[in-house]
């Protein structure tokens, strides 16, 4: 027969498989992304996420006025059709993506910076005028 100090060591020994497996699916990416229902849109496009906080504070200014449907700063060019001419971001239908502007202090013009936003709801940051692009993590 199996003593007590056998069956309680392997016990330990599953509930700690149990916790390393829980741990190595969060730290690659396996687990639930968003926290409660799905992962996050975007995410899987290969590029890097980055959450909202720690971009220039005037993206978090224009994702909430993206979020409260404006009112934009450059009404003819913010919100409209990004049209991925640079082929960047995941391949869509034309009018799948739309830009935002998001303030450059000190520039005299709309500046490099942008959040651009897909139909699915990712959201994507570039701040060097779509060379590149991250995706932003609005949960955190």
């Amino acid at each position: 027969m199996f003593s007590r100090r056998r069956i309680s060591v392997a016990l330990a020994g599953l509930i700690l498989l149990a916790l390393g497996g829980w741990l190595v699916g969060e730290l690659t990416g396996g687990g639930d992304a968003s926290g409660g229902g799905g992962s996050l849109p975007g995410a899987e496009s290969g590029f890097e996420v980055v959450a909202l906080a720690d971009l220039p504070p005037e993206a978090e200014e224009t994702w909430e006025l993206i979020e409260r449907g404006g009112p934009f700063p450059y009404p003819e060019r913010d919100a409209a059709v990004f049209g991925n001419r640079e082929g960047l971001l995941p391949e869509e239908p034309h009018g799948y993506y739309h830009e935002y502007t998001v303030a450059t202090p000190g520039s005299p013009d709309r500046g490099a910076r942008r959040l651009v936003t897909g139909s699915e709801d990712e959201l994507y940051y570039t701040g060097d005028h779509y060379e590149s692009f991250v995706v932003v993590d609005t949960r955190t």
